[in-house]
């Protein structure tokens, strides 16, 4: 089964904690902290695999998840870092965050793997935090969380033409009479499920990758039967290719078909709307010449002002093939030659600042004390005359924490809490 999306998980991995460990060898009594450093978390890497054309290997594994880093060791030995996750995509393959539907990465013209989601910083070991005032600090600094995410992946084919138009108007036909693909055609009145790329060979090295987008119904910009996901495939062409059934075999009118299905990707996607379009009239093998001056006059009165040429062919007997695709070949020399990349509109972003904090019970002084870079740091930019200053150093203290392990230490109405030469009665 051909697989164009697909929705995951993904996880990056957590950083090892930093270690609290005190040097403590034969006639070295007073040994300084030799705490070491947590280990990175392992990334979750992109890249882009040129063997691959669908997104089934997702439909079955949808979580993947980056090792964690170890924590650190006494005598300063550094915890091993956290493996990484690599995903392998087809060429294509976009990357949307799930809940915002915004584009993340486009993996289209990136040759090299690409870090999706980066692992955790470790946390620093108690030996950094050693000052001429507090030599035996008895704190470490944790591991970066993990940082997770739920992706969507949507494969948007890579091609220089998509081919337009209703179900059964021929474009199977077409395809498999102009190029190496070899779709399977038949008489359906519903749309065939995949799009089928092959290579226009035109000699002397003039070729050119073509798409039979699956066939595209009314409602499909709104997500009528599969119409997403088709029209998710054109996105990426140069030039269109209108084919429609001139000779209305099954009644339908080829003017309509147009309107309706230029309509439809108006309503999906303005820019796509405007992408240079020519017309194929189909089926005139089975019109008489003067049915066939009929319609092709209608169709040039109707489109040519808007700057679309009409070209009258026959995919069963070749006729008017030839020039058709010359035209193209000679629209996609004035394209752009590099592939359509989706702008990256959004960026995961999970970075935040943690410094350590330690609160125990100081027995020779019957005060609980509370230390650490965290606490420092917050003591510096805060007020605790104010009223204000007070309650947000309130507030901080709960918000981190510090009060439920104060807490756990059996603290009471009317106890000493220290902080760095600051001492305050603790009242609950």
């Amino acid at each position: 089964m051909f697989a164009d999306r697909a929705k995951i998980f993904i996880r990056a991995g957590k950083g090892g904690d930093g270690h609290v460990s005190f040097r403590r060898e034969l006639y070295v009594p007073d040994g300084g902290p030799d705490g070491g450093d947590g280990g990175n978390g392992g990334n979750v890497i992109v890249v882009v695999d040129e063997g691959l054309n669908t997104l089934a290997d997702f439909r079955h594994v949808r979580k993947y998840c980056a090792g964690d880093g170890e924590p650190g060791r006494k005598r300063k030995q550094h915890g091993a870092n956290g493996a990484d996750v690599t995903l392998k995509v087809p060429p294509g393959t976009v990357i949307k965050d799930f809940e915002s539907g915004k584009v993340i990465l486009d993996m289209s013209n990136k040759k090299e793997p690409v870090i999706l989601l980066t692992g955790g910083h470790g946390g620093n070991g108690n030996q950094h935090y050693a000052t001429s005032t507090m030599q035996a600090p008895k704190y470490a600094q944790p591991g970066e969380d993990a940082k997770e995410l739920f992706v969507t992946l949507e494969l948007k084919v890579i091609a220089d033409v998509g081919l337009l138009g209703f179900p059964n108007v021929g474009k199977s036909t077409f395809l498999s009479s102009t190029t190496n693909a070899r779709p399977k055609i038949a008489n359906y009145h519903f749309t065939t499920l995949n799009p089928n790329l092959g290579v226009v060979d035109l000699g002397d090295g003039a070729s050119f990758v073509i798409a039979d987008i699956p066939g595209i119904i009314e409602g499909a910009s709104e997500g009528v039967g599969l119409g997403h996901d088709f029209l998710r495939h054109i996105e990426r062409t140069k030039v269109l290719i209108h084919v429609v059934d001139a000779a209305s075999v099954e009644g339908r009118d080829p003017i309509v078909d147009i309107k309706t299905i230029n309509n439809e990707l108006k309503l999906y996607n303005e820019e796509l709307a405007s992408r240079p379009m020519v017309i194929a009239a189909n089926k005139i093998d089975a019109m008489s010449d003067e049915d066939t001056e009929t319609v092709i006059s209608m169709l040039k009165d109707e489109f040519e002002p808007q700057g679309i040429e009409i070209f009258p062919i026959s995919a069963v007997s070749g006729e008017g093939v030839k020039e058709l695709l010359w035209h193209v070949y000679d629209m996609l020399k004035d394209a752009p030659d590099e592939v359509i990349e989706f702008v990256s509109e959004y960026t995961p972003d999970f970075k935040r600042e943690i410094l350590p904090f330690d609160v125990w019970y100081d027995d020779s002084e019957d005060v609980y004390v509370i230390e650490g870079p965290r606490i420092e740091k917050m003591l510096g930019y805060t007020n605790l005359e104010s009223e204000k200053g007070f309650e947000f150093f309130q507030n901080f203290l709960k918000d981190n924490g510090i009060l439920k392990r104060l807490e756990e230490l059996g603290i009471t109405d009317g106890d000493t809490v220290r902080m760095y030469g600051f001492d305050f009665d603790y009242y609950k």
